[in-house]
């Protein structure tokens, strides 16, 4: 067996521990790259040009450090964040716990399936084919009982995002006025600050936190500064390329419709497509956009589906790994399957799914407190000494940790 040392000084083996350790922290910050979060990506552009950009790169550093608790839990303690919370403080904080992430992954499943009927209108299919495909694919997917083959055609789906970066390069946008009015940010402005909280009260989801810390666990990852080190390091990346692909949203549509017709709504995916068709084409544009908004809602679905079966096996204490086949762990799995039947079946039959997106966003801001009070809790209850935050750095996680409730709560008032 070859030694972390010598995995570090032999140049053929040193990306070793980078393939073995890496994974969670990408899958789930592509997953953050959501159908909302690309629409709201796509409302700021057309509303505030480039003056949104910033603030997409300032998240980086939020997403990093909240997501990077949930990694050290997970690493040491061994626990799903459903479990630490049982332990930690009992059932009954167990089961709110529970009943948050509940409702966020229906909400979240809802938002990702829109977005799948979204881009099959884009080629004439009825939701029925489209949210009903996907649906019956990623069923597919959770029940090949193996965590390693989940995470990764999660994360090869969710690479489809990266297909925004060639959108926005082909919107042409200008160097001057990217330069110039990026660094332009009216947050004097109400308008200007109500689609800031959105964008920032969406950067962190419920299920986000059980799916980081679950997957570490289900990974089989042992606790050592180098394994901490490594998963650090994929949360890290994991942030950059996510908040790159909201920033290339926001160019994309800054460069076209926010130039030609500024303020334009733009509330659902055949709305973001058609206002670029004129700009882009009617054929690679398109296709390019597509690729990249199916990739986003259906990694998102994947991992919001496993986050809840996780989590619902941790704090009701069935079996709950995506290493058991279907006869080891029926109810982990017959969770997931039904989480996504269900966010399917309301899709599918719903006639205002922008009413739905709306009052999944207001609900994942109300529990966002919730969520991030826990995450912190456990942070500093359940971790050895040797391994908790310290300084200056435990300071700033608590703070940007408020920040990000404040503008969740923030977002609430002003939809």
């Amino acid at each position: 067996m070859v030694s972390e040392s010598e995995l570090a000084t032999t140049p053929a083996l040193r990306w070793w521990p980078l393939l073995a350790v890496w994974g969670p922290g990408l899958l789930v910050m592509l997953a953050d790259t959501d159908a909302g979060s690309l629409i709201t990506a796509a409302q700021s552009g057309a509303e505030w040009g480039y003056r949104m950009i910033v603030p997409q790169l300032l998240l980086i550093p939020i997403l990093y450090v909240v997501q990077e608790v949930t990694v050290r839990l997970g690493l040491v303690t061994g626990e799903g964040h459903g479990a630490a919370i049982r332990r930690q403080f009992g059932t009954g904080w167990a089961m709110v716990s529970a009943g948050t992430l509940f409702l966020a992954a229906i909400g979240a499943l809802i938002t990702e399936f829109s977005g799948v009927a979204g881009v099959g209108a884009l080629f004439g299919l009825p939701p029925a084919v489209s949210v009903g495909g996907a649906t019956l694919l990623l069923i597919l997917v959770g029940l090949s009982g193996s965590y390693q083959k989940v995470e990764r055609i999660g994360i090869l789906m969710g690479l489809f995002e990266l297909g925004f970066v060639g959108v926005a390069t082909l919107a042409h946008p200008s160097g001057s006025e990217l330069v110039g009015r990026g660094l332009a940010m009216p947050i004097q402005d109400p308008r200007y600050l109500k689609l800031l909280a959105a964008n920032v009260g969406a950067v962190i989801m419920p299920w986000m936190i059980f799916y980081q810390q679950g997957a570490v666990v289900d990974k089989g990852l042992k606790a050592s500064p180098a394994t901490l080190r490594h998963l650090r390091w994929d949360t890290a990346a994991g942030s950059v390329i996510t908040q790159l692909v909201m920033a290339a949203m926001v160019v994309a549509v800054a460069a076209t419709v926010g130039r030609a017709h500024p303020g334009a709504s733009l509330d659902t995916v055949q709305e973001i497509s058609q206002s670029l068709v004129p700009f882009l084409g009617q054929g690679a544009g398109r296709v390019v956009f597509g690729l990249g908004m199916l990739g986003a809602s259906l990694v998102a679905a994947l991992v919001v589906s496993v986050a809840g079966s996780w989590g619902l096996g941790e704090v009701l204490g069935f079996n709950h790994s995506l290493n058991h086949r279907l006869h080891e762990a029926p109810w982990f799995y017959a969770v997931y399957t039904a989480a996504h039947v269900g966010g399917a079946l309301l899709v599918i039959f719903s006639a205002d799914l922008v009413g739905l997106t709306i009052d999944v966003e207001v609900m994942n801001a109300v529990l966002l407190p919730v969520v991030l009070g826990f995450l912190l809790a456990l942070e500093a209850r359940a971790l050895p000494p040797g391994w908790r935050m310290r300084g200056a750095y435990r300071w700033m996680v608590w703070l940007l940790s408020g920040l990000v409730m404040a503008f969740g709560l923030f977002t609430v008032t002003t939809l």
